[in-house]
This record gives structure tokens, C-alpha cells and sequence, in this order.
């Protein structure tokens, strides 16, 4: 549904921030999916651990949060030109868990769904899957704001 240069429209991460590859789908308002393809060559893997690569869990939280972000900001109802001042915050991430490692090679899916929603701030419960089965999953409380 968005590639990764649509996705750089609404977002302001870049390499090697930008942590999700493509949306496959999404319900304004309601819910979105998208994925990353988690390689040996992400920068994380250098420290992360040498020769054991765990992709971190702070960065399958942040892909989940920046999934969320373009669902919060193609929901707020701004024209494209407004969309360009505006960031998201993340206020809070709670009930974070990890089930299992991600490593080199896998393709890492995440699913949000909206739970609450008032005009800048939206409350999401994501989960990041691999191969179908939960590997994280988190509560994020987001807030569109001016740039």
C-alpha cells in the first residue's frame, strides 16, 4: 500500500532510523500492518552481539512506533503540505514484552491497532511478528505535534 519513499513523505526518519520498509495495509483510524526486512548489514549488529546478531528490542519497539506514527498522521485528517510541519511524540511504551530473538534474515511484521483516539493523540497495541508467530508486542501512547 506505501513504499518506502511514501513512507519517507510522512515520516522524518532516514537511514539508519527508518524501520519499516513498507505498509502493506491500513484502516484510518482503526489499524495498520507493515514490515521490515531485518539484514546482517544493520548497523545495530556490529555490538549487537558479535558473532550471536540479536536485532535489538528498543528497535523492533521503535519499527512498531513508527508504523503507528504513519497510521497516527494520515489519520489526523491533515492535507499532505500540513502532514510536513507536523512530528509524532511517543509519550509512553507499556507492557512491552519479547517472546523471541530476531535475528538476521527475518522479516519482521508489525500489527497495530488503534484503542483510543482524540484529535492529536492516539493510544496503539502493536505486536511484531515473525513467520506468524509473536516475537513483541507493546502499548504506545503517541501525539502529533508541530515540527
Amino acid at each position: 500500500m506505501l513504499d518506502i519513499m511514501q513512507i519517507q513523505e510522512i515520516l522524518p526518519h532516514r537511514y539508519p532510523m527508518l524501520l519499516v520498509d513498507r505498509i502493506t495495509e491500513m484502516e484510518l483510524k482503526k489499524s495498520i500492518k507493515g514490515f521490515k526486512n531485518v539484514s546482517i548489514s544493520e548497523p545495530a549488529f556490529q555490538g549487537h552481539f558479535p558473532g550471536h546478531p540479536i536485532y535489538p528490542g528498543v528497535l523492533i519497539l521503535e519499527g512498531m512506533a513508527q508504523c503507528g506514527g504513519v497510521l497516527a498522521l494520515k489519520s489526523s485528517d491533515l492535507t499532505d503540505e500540513e502532514m510536513k510541519n507536523k512530528v509524532i511524540y511517543f509519550m509512553s511504551i507499556d507492557n512491552a514484552k519479547f517472546r523471541t530473538p530476531v535475528r538476521p534474515g527475518d522479516r519482521l511484521d508489525y500489527e497495530l491497532e488503534v484503542i483510543k483516539m482524540k484529535s492529536s493523540l492516539m493510544v496503539l497495541k502493536g505486536q511484531a511478528f515473525i513467520d506468524g508467530k509473536v516475537c513483541a508486542e507493546a502499548e504506545f501512547k503517541a501525539m502529533i505535534v508541530d515540527k
